[in-house]
């Protein structure tokens, strides 16, 4: 049925702004067409994204790898300090980097924002921080949707999500059937909280009576954009190791370290009957996860299962390369260092994390105390 000037007044009574959300494409149309390569066709405000498939006749076995998930309650502190251009960067972070983990390069990711009312300027910097993240993970944004739910979502109330695809060679996935007895974990480090853990951050703060736009002497700033700080990309430096001629066969296992803590996520990609133990004494927990439990009054111990403290990706790698493995990480600008080795001699499990996310593999627990 055709709009006419009164049904689009009436639709825009009723709290929905098309003639909103078509500048929010036009401010955004530039940042999203700087991802595109040759492979992206239909340009940008398609019904849907055209990506040729003819870029992957050069794999033997392409395995198509998909992937799709969202900030969280991370979005909330945005919404409270009105800072909306590093939230792109979670979601892909969130999204993309979960693909590396089986080894695969993503090809393209799609978007949706839910929100209560289009404000342009608003949603074009959360693309705009979406489209910036995929060209720096090699990533084309080929096409996202903005919805006004009015009634639903207060004015200022937003949420996002994302979903892209990948490819990888099936002789090349990475996982727990590559794994071997006396493999090293090396830990790569975060940029913060990343996007994991906010409930819990946002009660502490709560508890406390601290807003986000107040100044913490503990956090180390204004209290939201302390909070803000992006989560890390790890696909670019992660691809350009598994392509190192030397390196890239040493790495075994990858594992993004996101909610439910660092030994859920190693469990999850380590054999079933083997075991690690993470070296707490080998790292020291960035001040924010220090700040925060102090805030709580608990242990950092006791937020294992929340936060990542300081590891956001994990590798197991072939003991004989490891060295070499972290080395070519810090240069490229990631902390890496070992944290633990793989297992595969019966033991006494009791106190382990084992069957994270339904995956009967492995099992992690972390040991010692934290190097202050």
């Amino acid at each position: 049925m055709s709009s006419s000037p009164s049904s689009s007044a009436s639709y825009r009574a009723a709290g929905v702004d098309t003639a909103a959300g078509d500048r929010a494409v036009e401010l955004m149309k530039s940042a999203v067409s700087a991802t595109h390569g040759p492979e992206v066709a239909g340009g940008v405000g398609g019904f849907a994204g055209l990506f040729d498939a003819s870029a992957l006749l050069g794999y033997r076995r392409p395995m198509l790898v998909t992937s799709t998930d969202g900030v969280g309650t991370k979005v909330a502190i945005a919404q409270a300090i009105d800072k909306h251009d590093t939230i792109g960067q979670d979601l892909v972070g969130m999204v993309v980097d979960d693909i590396v983990v089986v080894g695969a390069r993503p090809l393209f990711m799609t978007d949706y924002i839910a929100c209560g009312r289009v404000v342009p300027e608003r949603i074009a910097d959360i693309v705009r921080g979406i489209a910036q993240a995929c060209a720096a993970t090699g990533t084309a944004l080929v096409g996202g949707e903005t919805a006004e739910h009015p009634g639903l979502l207060g004015p200022d109330d937003y949420d996002v999500a994302g979903a892209a695809t990948g490819v990888v060679e099936a002789d090349r996935v990475l996982g727990a059937e590559r794994v071997q007895d006396g493999d090293v974990v090396l830990a790569l480090a975060s940029s913060g909280l990343h996007s994991n853990g906010f409930s819990l951050v946002r009660h502490i703060l709560a508890e406390r009576g601290i807003g986000f736009t107040d100044r913490s002497a503990e956090l180390g700033g204004v209290v939201g954009e302390v909070l803000l700080e992006p989560t890390r990309l790890y696909t670019r430096e992660l691809l350009e190791l598994l392509d190192d001629a030397e390196l890239g066969d040493g790495v075994h296992a990858l594992s993004h370290v996101t909610g439910g803590g660092i030994a859920a996520n190693l469990a999850r990609v380590l054999p079933r009957g083997s075991h690690a133990e993470v070296d707490r004494g080998s790292w020291t927990p960035p001040q924010v996860f220090r700040a925060l439990a102090g805030l709580s009054g608990a242990s950092l111990e006791s937020t294992e299962g929340t936060w990542n403290l300081g590891i956001g990706f994990v590798a197991v790698v072939d003991a004989a390369r490891a060295e070499r493995i972290a080395g070519s990480l810090t240069a490229a600008g990631i902390d890496t260092w070992p944290v633990a080795t793989v297992n595969t001699a019966a033991a006494d499990l009791a106190g382990f994390e084992q069957g994270a996310k339904g995956v009967d593999g492995g099992a992690v627990r972390l040991v010692g105390s934290y190097r202050s």
